[in-house]
């Protein structure tokens, strides 16, 4: 697991101090999971230990105490700060309260949060951001005050936002569907690029589905090996000599296999199910872009068509000679200004999706292929493992059969 860790964090682009110690670096980690509080105020701390040399932080190593709600408050700024830019997921909540705090939920957790931060900390756009560093060098104090401050849409509760982008998702599939039929941009690649993104959705959730089954697979073998051992050592302890030694050492090999099998299942749910899941949230944060987009260019072609009848507006009052006609000129000078400035919004939306989907298209092929090389390896070893195990005890249950 650890293995996997270091490949996923070199894959996020974030350099390590010790390779790159003359080239400018930041990297992150997220350890130490500790639960603080009892019962429902209770919650899980994390230490955020970042290393850089950049000038703009606080000295090279930095190590302070985060929450979950740190952590979202960090996304939810980047988020509606930076239209167009594909802000990496989160990891989810646990929507049953008793495994909230079970060791696997935590962990995954962390793991979750490292990537996150890191993909943060190697983005071009992100990394050098007044929220990130407050993020990764403010004391408690000051974290705590900086969330309470939030206003307006930064002061959406998580399950609020979650909805949000339940609901933007929802959206750009009915535009994708054709349920819907706003306003939209007349763009190829840009079609394309929807479509894209909502198969891709489709068919990593049911790959990631399937990895769930595996390792609920792999537990249930695992459980049962676990009682078959149990049962047959018992039989073995009432038959004779020979047949006796072989049921026990059956028992022996079914219990360590039991023991290989849950080992692999833990593997395969932090090496190929969470990252199969990771890339479906990050799918679903593509979409909400993509419907970010759409309202933009809704709202540009709003103002387009608000001042061709302020033009029309403006030529009659020019042929009665009004006295309106100064404060129309000036109504329309403001309209102008803002359509101005919503298409160059709308134009840098554009250039940065297309910056990111190729970024997105590099880093999904590279962290994929760790993903399903890491779930073949793991499944050749508990193959081998396997035969090796039964094949050992042919000999003597073979000599037991034919007495």
């Amino acid at each position: 697991m650890e293995q996997q860790q270091q490949l996923q964090r070199s894959s996020s682009g974030s350099p390590s101090p010790r390779s790159q110690s003359s080239q400018p670096y930041l990297s992150v980690s997220v350890t130490e999971p500790v639960k603080l509080g009892i019962g429902v105020q209770a919650y899980i701390s994390y230490r955020v230990i970042t290393k850089t040399n950049l000038p703009e932080y606080q000295g090279h190593e930095k190590i302070v105490i985060r929450r979950y709600s740190d952590f979202v408050w960090l996304r939810d700024r980047l988020f509606h700060k930076f239209k167009g830019v594909f802000i990496p997921p989160l990891p989810e909540k646990s929507a049953v309260e008793k495994f909230r705090f079970s060791a696997e939920f935590i962990e995954t957790r962390r793991q979750g949060l490292d990537i996150f931060v890191n993909r943060i900390a190697s983005h071009q756009e992100l990394q050098s951001t007044e929220d990130l560093r407050n993020f990764l060098q403010a004391d408690e104090e000051t974290m705590e005050r900086l969330r309470s401050q939030e206003t307006g849409i930064f002061k959406t509760k998580p399950a609020d936002l979650m909805q949000f982008f339940k609901d933007a998702q929802s959206k750009v599939s009915d535009i994708v569907l054709g349920k819907e039929k706003p306003v939209e941009e007349s763009n190829l690649e840009y079609e394309k690029l929807k479509h894209y993104i909502f198969e891709l959705e489709n068919h990593l959730a049911e790959v990631q589905n399937h990895a769930y089954r595996l390792v609920k697979r792999h537990r249930e073998l695992g459980q049962s090996l676990s009682d078959f051992s149990k049962a047959v050592k018992l039989l073995g302890a009432c038959e004779g000599d020979a047949l006796g030694k072989a049921f026990s050492e059956l028992g022996t090999k079914s219990e360590a296999l039991s023991v290989k099998l849950q080992k692999e299942a833990h593997l395969l749910l932090m090496n190929f199910e969470e990252p199969l899941k990771d890339y479906v949230r990050a799918v679903q944060s593509i979409k909400a872009t993509i419907a970010e987009r759409a309202n933009v260019f809704r709202h540009q072609c709003e103002l387009a068509e608000t001042m061709k009848l302020k033009e029309i507006n403006l030529d009659k009052l020019m042929l009665t000679r009004s006295y309106k006609m100064g404060e129309a000129e000036h109504e329309y000078k403001e309209l102008k200004a803002e359509n101005e400035e919503a298409t160059r919004g709308f134009e840098t939306i554009v250039r940065l999706m297309s910056e990111e989907i190729v970024r997105f298209q590099e880093q999904k092929t590279l962290d994929m292929g760790i993903a399903f090389h890491e779930f073949a390896k793991g499944q050749a070893r508990l193959a081998n493992s396997i035969a090796d195990a039964w094949r050992s005890l042919l000999p003597k249950l073979e000599a037991c059969s034919t007495q």
